[in-house]
């Protein structure tokens, strides 16, 4: 299982919207709306890198209001 934070811009007053509308999508295991430089992030979930990136491009920038995404890899060290 490959893990990822999303770390979503929006456009202004749009970060509750993104945030509800992408907690629905499968593999989105929690979408919160935030302070500071990122208006929302998300935590997802795939089996693959592939599948994660395909969730990332097709699913959650699909999303309207979003401006700018970065995918952060969870990783164990």
């Amino acid at each position: 299982m490959v893990q990822a934070f999303i770390l979503i811009q929006t456009e202004v007053g749009q970060a509750a919207a993104v945030a509800n509308a992408i907690a629905e999508l499968p593999g989105v295991t929690s979408a919160e709306d935030v302070t500071g430089p990122y208006d929302v992030i998300v935590r997802a979930e795939a089996e693959t890198v592939d599948e994660l990136g395909k969730l990332v491009v097709a699913r959650v920038q699909a999303v309207p209001g979003i401006t700018r995404t970065l995918t952060c890899p969870v990783i164990r060290l």
